[in-house]
């Protein structure tokens, strides 16, 4: 099947790319391993979970969201934007494609990408003049190898597995990780009944949602280092010295390290207040497991029946794209920094990977399409 444009995964990434595409009325088509679109978010993504950034940041292009909603979106009604967005701009993604190799034929100066569609146990090739690699940061979730672990006599998941505490009532939980996703997720196992520890692994910038949103309108008019210092003096203020409690702050600002690192702050729903009473505890790494027991690396121990790891993910891109070494680095991230991010050689295309959230997707899509567009209706007059 030949395509001028083959789009990989169907999130919010690969939707806004075929979007942005549609607008040009440049043909494309966006392929997706599971059975629906965000998947993600539909199949992945724990219930209480919402937008972390005010609405108006988070945006994919020419689609505002309702003025009814809030500033802080819920997970449902995200999920019904999406819906309206794939339903506005006309984008009909081909499931059950699971992508199983793609590579750059020199002589056909096309991109070659072999696909197994799980619906209809087949294996089909797709020919196409550009690729989009729009599968994103997301792709897979990461679980660190522990001492123990495997031998560990309770359940243990990635957080992308949990749902909320319903089956925790009553239960010893342990949270590997303090990011967005492990305080909130913490704290929704205290809110069901469970007993509730959590593990701060590395320095973390606690912040609110208020003060999130302050710094992203700061940030258009000041310096990073002073939007950094107010940030840093109201989270102060509003928590107190967090370290007292476990979790400690990096020196850099909040808003430094996400443009360096990607690393988000962790934006508190609540978790602090009850890490603070003592209803949720802070410990440091673990050291092993044995049966039930877990030791921390501050030699304290205490038995528990089930981990979630709130660790992250990484990218599968390399698992599949045999060339496109000029854009992505051994990590499936990619090599450019950003805002360089988004473009290899020979029509090969990222979108999703600039650590920035919606707003980068939004960037990535209209910069590709709008790339695209230049040079393959150059090429057709």
């Amino acid at each position: 099947m030949e395509e001028v444009v083959v789009i990989i995964g169907a999130g919010p990434a690969g939707l806004a790319s075929s979007a942005c595409l549609n607008r040009l009325d440049i043909p494309n088509v966006i392929l997706e391993r599971e059975d629906c679109y965000a998947s993600l978010w539909r199949k992945k993504a724990y219930d209480r979970v919402k937008l972390h950034l005010a609405k108006q940041f988070c945006e994919l292009p020419y689609m505002p969201y309702p003025p009814k909603l809030p500033m802080f979106v819920p997970k449902n009604d995200f999920i019904s934007y999406l819906d309206n967005y794939a339903s506005h701009f006309g984008i009909n993604p081909r499931f059950h494609c699971y992508v199983e190799s793609v590579y750059y034929d020199k002589n056909a100066r096309r991109w070659c990408i072999v696909v197994r569609n799980n619906k209809l146990n087949t294996i089909e090739v797709y020919i196409a003049k550009f690729l989009v690699v729009a599968t994103g940061e997301n792709s897979e979730g990461l679980i660190p190898k522990v001492p123990g672990l495997d031998g560990f006599e309770g359940m243990y998941m990635h957080s992308s597995q949990y749902a909320n505490g319903k089956d925790y009532i009553g239960k010893d939980v342990l949270v590997v990780g303090c990011g967005n996703s492990g305080m909130e997720i913490a704290y929704d196992l205290l809110y069901w009944g469970a007993h509730t520890s959590i593990v701060a692994r590395s320095p973390v910038h606690v912040i609110s949602k208020e003060i999130v949103f302050l710094g992203m309108c700061f940030l258009k008019y000041l310096p990073c280092r002073f939007v950094d210092f107010i940030a840093t003096t109201l989270s102060k203020i509003k928590f107190g010295d967090t370290s007292k409690y476990g979790i400690q702050r990096p020196t850099e600002g909040p808003f430094y390290i996400k443009s360096k690192t990607g690393r988000s702050p962790t934006i508190d729903v609540g978790a602090v207040q009850k890490i603070k009473t003592g209803e949720i505890q802070v410990f440091p790494s673990i050291a092993n497991i044995k049966g039930n027991e877990i030791t921390f690396e501050n030699g304290k121990s205490k038995q528990y029946d089930a981990i979630i790891f709130a660790t992250g993910y990484r990218s599968t891109v390399l698992d599949w794209l045999k060339d496109g070494k000029d854009l992505f680095n051994e990590n499936g991230m990619p090599e450019p920094r950003f805002p360089n991010h988004w473009k290899g050689g020979n029509g090969l295309y990222c979108a999703g990977f600039s650590r920035r959230g919606l707003m980068g997707i939004s960037l990535d899509a209209r910069k590709i399409a709008t790339d695209i567009g230049l040079t393959w209706k150059g090429a057709s007059k």
